[in-house]
């Protein structure tokens, strides 16, 4: 393989500059502790790789061409740049240490977090955080978390549905509590549009979940066999709990809600239960994170939080 082929080598740039400083090729090999034959293979593997001739050999000592001008100014600046790169290195390190990575599902990213994340904020050790959000579907916050590139997820759960994330090499805590309801927008009268309760036939139409979906795993896991006696029916699929309440308030059907997503919306009336009190199912919003030990800033956040569920 031709020096061209197989790349050029930083060693390079150290000899080039040891010999463009005395045109000496004795001397220069002997700075760079190796012979002078293999110093001068190596010179001229930097010619080969750049394709052009860095010094006249024909004058006593060794001088610069033109282009080997040139080229001394390139390396100065390339060695300058490579020797910076370990404290700038370290300095992402740093930046990074210091920065929380969350992921949090799309329904509590609008909802739950802002508010949650402002209070907890003053039991932090050292102040406030920066805050690295990955706003996603569940399964893309656990894949997230699985390969290590988030410190904490933050979604909905609940006791009888496990978690995809293994308890041995994860911890979680309760921040806060929630209510998934079956809503639909009124009718005259302010009675739900479509209900889950009582014979809807041929079928209730339902504003539903894509497999992605966590909100979506709870409320098939908990009422799959409740909303295949109550006649209801797909009528629309979506992975985003926003986009649901949107097509339920528009009068498209049954969809199964955080009340923390949609509390002005049954407020003011403009989403009603659809569903008695047995379809409501009570979730916890957790927190998650590796068991393994975070950085120090990753640390004081769980530390804040703790203290915060406690």
């Amino acid at each position: 393989m031709s020096p061209r082929e197989a790349g050029m080598n930083f060693l390079w740039l150290e000899d080039f500059l040891a010999l463009s400083a005395s045109g000496n090729f004795s001397r220069a090999a002997e700075e760079r502790h190796m012979t002078q034959p293999a110093f001068s293979r190596r010179v001229r593997a930097l010619e080969e790789w750049l394709g052009v001739v860095l010094f006249d050999r024909s004058t006593q000592p060794a001088t610069l061409t033109e282009t080997g001008e040139w080229f001394r100014s390139v390396a100065q600046d390339l060695m300058t740049r490579v020797q910076g790169l370990p404290d700038q290195a370290r300095g992402v390190a740093d930046a990074s240490a210091a920065t929380l990575r969350i992921a949090a599902t799309h329904a509590l990213s609008f909802s739950f977090l802002p508010g949650w994340l402002r209070a907890l904020e003053a039991r932090i050790d050292g102040g406030p955080r920066p805050v690295q959000l990955i706003s996603d579907v569940m399964q893309q916050c656990e894949a997230q978390m699985q390969q290590g590139r988030v410190q904490f997820l933050l979604c909905h759960a609940h006791e009888q549905v496990p978690s995809r994330l293994e308890p041995s090499q994860h911890l979680h805590a309760v921040v806060g509590r929630d209510a998934l309801l079956p809503v639909s927008a009124p009718a005259h009268g302010g009675r739900p549009r479509h209900t889950l309760d009582g014979a809807q036939l041929p079928a209730v139409p339902l504003l539903d979940y894509s497999a992605e979906s966590g909100i979506g795993r709870l409320v098939h896991t908990l009422r799959a066999a409740d909303l295949a006696a109550a006649h209801a029916q797909p009528a629309m699929t979506a992975h985003l709990a926003t986009v649901l309440k949107t097509m339920a308030l528009d009068g498209r059907g049954v969809a199964f809600l955080p009340h923390s997503l949609m509390a002005d919306e049954l407020a003011d009336g403009r989403l009603v239960q659809a569903g008695g009190e047995r379809w409501r199912i009570e979730v916890e919003i957790r927190l998650y994170r590796r068991a393994q030990p975070l950085p120090r800033a990753g640390e004081a956040f769980w530390r804040a939080v703790a203290a915060s569920a406690g």
